[in-house]
C-alpha cells in the first residue's frame, strides 16, 4: 500500500468494503519490524518469573509462555450474570490518560518509574488515584508529547459528534480533517559493543496528529459483528460494588484463530480491561456481546429484551493472556506498560454450537510487525462517556499513524486523531492487509479534552504475536 494520497483513498475504500462484506481472512501474518530494539528490562521479574531482557522475551516460546501464564484459564462467567440492569449500570472504561505535557522545548515523556506492587482499590469507571490500577473500559490518560506547530489553537478544535436518538444514524462521511503527516523519523545513533541499543533520536514522538470526528455506523450492525462490548465485573466489595460500580465496559474485536480456522473464539481486546495491572488479578464474568445493540434497540433510552440487544448471543470468557509487560508495570496513567496494553480473550460457545467467528460471519486476522508507514487506520468501537452513551458503533477513519513513546527503549506505540472517549477501550484498530482488513492494535491511551483529541495503541511485536499464538494453541 502507497503513501501516496491516491492510494490511501483507496485503501480505505477497501477497508470499509472489505469490513462490510466480511471477507475476511482465518491467519495471521507478519511484516518487517520498523521499531527500535526493545531490551529494557521487565521491572518485577525476578517476582513474575519473567526475562530481564525483553529480546529475550520475544523469542519465547509455546512452552515458555505455558511455563508463566500460570492464571489464563478463567472461571467461567456466570450463567444470566449479565442482565440488562448490569449491562447499562457498568461504566466506561477509560483509555488510560496521557502523562501531563512537557515544558516547552522538550521532545517526549519522561519514562515513568514503576510503583510498588498493590492491589487496585478504586471502583470500576472511576478515575483512580496516580499510581493505582486504571478499571476497565477506560483508555489509559497519557501524557503529551509537545504539540507540532501545525496543530489548530483549542479555540478550533472540532465539536465531537451528537450521539443518535430514536433515528438510526446516518451512513459515517469520511472526516474533513486529515491526520497530520508525520515527519521522517530522524536516524537512531548506532550503539556500540557491549552497550544499550541506540534510541530514536526524537525518542520515538512524531508531532500529534490533528482531531478526527468519531462517526455513528449505520444499524444495523450485522455486517459489522465482529466489533460489539465487552463487560467485566472488577473485584472488590463493599458501597462501591454495592451500587454496581464494578461493573464496566470496554471494545473488543473477534479476531481469526490460525489453530482453529474458521471456528474461532478469540477475542482481542485491551490488557486494561480485563487485568489490574501490576499487583493484580484477572477481572471476572469476562463476557462478549458481538454487535451489541445491532437494531437500536436500546438507543434513545429504550428498553430491550437480549434477543433484541445481544442478536449473535452473550459470550463468556474462559480464558485470557495479557502481556508480561501489563502484568508486571501496568495500571498507571500513558508509561512504558502501556506499549504492551493488548489482551485476547477466549469465549465459550454453548454446547453444541458454532464457534463465536461462524456465529457472526468472520474473523479479523491479526497483523503483527506491520510496516507502520503502509498503514491507514480505521477505528472501531462503543464510546460511552458524554458526549456518547455507549450504545452505538462509531468509526474513526484517521489514515497514516504517528509514533507515541513513553520509553524510548521500546517501540513507540501508534497515535492517531480520534474523539471517542472512555468505553472505546480495547477497540480494534483496523489496516488493509492483501486487500482485506485486518487488526494492528486496540485503544489503549486517549486524550479526549482540548485540541488534538487522539488515541494511542501499542505496536503489535513479537511478544503479541507468542501471546496470541499461545492461546490459540491452548484452546
Amino acid at each position: 500500500m502507497s503513501s501516496s494520497g491516491r492510494t490511501t483513498r483507496s485503501a480505505r475504500a477497501v477497508l470499509g468494503a472489505s469490513v462490510l462484506a466480511l471477507t475476511l481472512l482465518g491467519t495471521s501474518a507478519c511484516g518487517p519490524d520498523n521499531s527500535s530494539a526493545d531490551s529494557a528490562a521487565v521491572a518485577g521479574a525476578p517476582d513474575l518469573g519473567l526475562p530481564s531482557n525483553l529480546d529475550d522475551l520475544k523469542k519465547w516460546k509455546f512452552e515458555d509462555w505455558e511455563k508463566w501464564a500460570k492464571d489464563y484459564a478463567l472461571p467461567a462467567a456466570t450463567k444470566g450474570f449479565w442482565t440488562l440492569e448490569k449491562l447499562l449500570q457498568a461504566k466506561p472504561d477509560e483509555p488510560i490518560a496521557p502523562p501531563a505535557p512537557q515544558p516547552a522545548g522538550t521532545q517526549a515523556p519522561a519514562p515513568a518509574q514503576p510503583s510498588p506492587p498493590g492491589p487496585a482499590t478504586s471502583a470500576p469507571g472511576t478515575k483512580p488515584p496516580a499510581g493505582q490500577p486504571t478499571q476497565p473500559g477506560h483508555p489509559t490518560t497519557p501524557a503529551a508529547p509537545k504539540a507540532s506547530s501545525t496543530q489548530q489553537p483549542a479555540s478550533q478544535a472540532p465539536a465531537p459528534p451528537k450521539q443518535p436518538s430514536q433515528q438510526p444514524p446516518a451512513a459515517p462521511q469520511q472526516p474533513s480533517q486529515a491526520p497530520a503527516q508525520s515527519p521522517a523519523q530522524p536516524p537512531a545513533q548506532p550503539s556500540q559493543p557491549g552497550q544499550p541499543p541506540a534510541q530514536p533520536a526524537d525518542n520515538g514522538n512524531d508531532p500529534l496528529p490533528k482531531t478526527v470526528n468519531a462517526q455513528p455506523l449505520q444499524h444495523p450492525y450485522t455486517k459489522l459483528a465482529v466489533h460489539g462490548k465487552l463487560f467485566a465485573d472488577a473485584p472488590g466489595s463493599g458501597p462501591a460494588a454495592a451500587a454496581g460500580l464494578n461493573h464496566a465496559q470496554c471494545s473488543a474485536t473477534v479476531v481469526a484463530d490460525p489453530a482453529h480456522p474458521g471456528k474461532s473464539n478469540l477475542v482481542w481486546t485491551a490488557g486494561h480491561c480485563v487485568h489490574q495491572g501490576k499487583g493484580g488479578s484477572f477481572y471476572s464474568n469476562i463476557t462478549f456481546i458481538p454487535a451489541f445493540n445491532s437494531n437500536a434497540a436500546l438507543s434513545g433510552g429504550k428498553q430491550a429484551d437480549e434477543s433484541q440487544y445481544a442478536p449473535f448471543g452473550i459470550w463468556g470468557a474462559t480464558q485470557a493472556v495479557t502481556s508480561p509487560q501489563w502484568k508486571a508495570e501496568g495500571g498507571k496513567t500513558g508509561d512504558a506498560a502501556t506499549h504492551y496494553d493488548f489482551a485476547i480473550v477466549r469465549v465459550k460457545p454453548a454446547d453444541g454450537a458454532k464457534s463465536l467467528e461462524e456465529t457472526v460471519g468472520g474473523a479479523v486476522p491479526v497483523w503483527f510487525n506491520a510496516p507502520r508507514d503502509q498503514l491507514s487506520i480505521s477505528e472501531y468501537g462503543y464510546p460511552a462517556a458524554p458526549p456518547y452513551d455507549g450504545m452505538e458503533l462509531n468509526r474513526c477513519e484517521s489514515g497514516k499513524p504517528g509514533r507515541l513513546s513513553y520509553e524510548p527503549t521500546r517501540p513507540p506505540m501508534m497515535v492517531i486523531g480520534c474523539t471517542m472517549t472512555a468505553g472505546s477501550s480495547g477497540g480494534g484498530w483496523l489496516a488493509v492487509k492483501d486487500g482485506k482488513p485486518a487488526l494492528v492494535s486496540n485503544v489503549s491511551v486517549g486524550k479526549h479534552t482540548g485540541d488534538p483529541m487522539y488515541q494511542a495503541g501499542p505496536y503489535l511485536d513479537d511478544v503479541a504475536a507468542g501471546a496470541y499464538d499461545f492461546l490459540s494453541k491452548k484452546g
